[in-house]
C-alpha cells in the first residue's frame, strides 16, 4: 500500500472510531469521551447485579447529601468535562475506606469511608480527587496504555467481544499510574480553590492523608487494605498537597469551610 494510501486509511479508521489520540500527563488516550460514558454506563449496570460485592445503601437523603458536593464541585472552572454523569451510590460497606470512579464520571462512596472522615471539607476534597479521575479521563488512558491501538480497535468494531467482558473484570482493579494520583490530588485543590465562595478549604484532603498515614503504618489495617493498593498515600503527596496550600497563602480554615458539625449529623445516619 502507498503511503497516500496508508495515511488515508488511518485518517478514515480514526474518524470511524471516533478516537480521540490525546497527550497528556498519562499519556494517549484512544477513546472518545462518548465511550468513556459508555463504558461507565455498562459498569454500573454489572455492579448493580452484584450486591454480594457492591450492597448498595438506600438512604436516599445520605446520598442526595453526598450527590449535592459532587454538584456543587463540578460547578468549579477547573472541571472541564461538565457533561459527564457524575453520580453518586454508596455502598454499605464499613470494611472498606475508600472511594472510585468509572469512566464517565459515575463515582462510589463506601460507607467505611464516610465513618472514617471528619468534616465535610475532607471528604468534598476525596470527591474532587475522584471528579479528577474522571473529568482527566484516567481509566481510558491506562486501559490504552493496557491494551493497545490493536485490541482497542478491535473492541470499538465489536470484534473482540471477549477483551468487553475483560475490561469490564479488570477495571475496577485498574491502579492509577503514581502521575494520576498527583494529578488528582493537583485538581482537588483547583477544583475547591476555585470555586464561586469557596465553601470548602481547598486543601481539606490533606486531613484524610495525614490520618490515613498515622494508621497505616508499615502494614495497613484490614479496611485500608483497599485504599493502599488503589490509591496509595504517600508522605509526598502530602507534602504536595501542603505546598499548593502555602503557595495560595491560605489561612487556616474556618470551621464554616471545614463544616464538622454539619457532616457529624449526616455521618450518625449512617446504619
Amino acid at each position: 500500500m502507498n503511503f497516500h494510501r496508508s495515511r488515508l486509511a488511518i485518517i478514515s479508521l480514526f474518524l470511524v472510531l471516533g478516537f480521540t489520540a490525546l497527550s497528556c500527563s498519562s499519556g494517549v488516550n484512544l477513546y472518545s469521551k462518548q465511550q468513556d460514558l459508555q463504558l461507565g454506563q455498562q459498569m454500573q449496570a454489572e455492579i448493580a447485579k452484584d450486591p454480594a460485592h457492591y450492597p448498595i445503601l438506600n438512604n436516599p437523603a445520605l446520598r442526595n447529601y453526598v450527590q449535592s458536593i459532587v454538584n456543587r464541585i463540578i460547578q468549579s472552572p477547573n472541571v472541564t468535562n461538565k457533561d459527564f454523569n457524575y453520580t453518586v451510590t454508596i455502598i454499605h460497606d464499613d470494611k472498606t475506606v475508600n472511594a472510585f470512579t468509572l469512566p464517565g464520571g459515575p463515582i462510589y462512596v463506601y460507607t467505611g469511608l464516610m465513618k472514617y472522615v471528619d468534616n465535610e471539607a475532607t471528604l468534598a476534597g476525596i470527591l474532587a480527587h475522584e471528579i479528577t479521575h474522571a473529568d482527566h479521563r484516567h481509566s481510558t488512558q491506562q486501559m490504552t496504555k493496557q491494551y493497545g491501538l490493536e485490541r482497542v480497535t478491535q473492541m470499538a468494531l465489536g470484534q473482540d467481544s471477549g477483551l468487553v467482558a475483560q475490561i469490564g473484570e479488570t477495571l475496577a482493579m485498574l491502579q492509577f499510574s503514581q502521575a494520576d494520583e498527583r494529578e488528582a490530588d493537583a485538581n482537588s485543590f483547583t477544583d475547591l480553590y476555585q470555586l464561586s465562595g469557596r465553601p470548602w478549604y481547598p486543601a481539606a484532603i490533606k486531613y484524610f492523608m495525614i490520618k490515613t498515614l498515622n494508621t497505616g503504618g508499615s502494614q495497613p489495617p484490614p479496611e485500608l487494605t483497599r485504599l493502599f493498593s488503589t490509591h496509595p498515600p504517600s508522605q509526598d503527596r502530602l507534602n504536595a498537597t501542603v505546598a499548593q496550600a502555602k503557595a495560595a497563602n491560605l489561612p487556616e480554615p474556618s470551621e464554616a469551610q471545614l463544616n464538622t458539625a454539619g457532616y457529624q449529623r449526616y455521618r450518625s445516619m449512617l446504619p
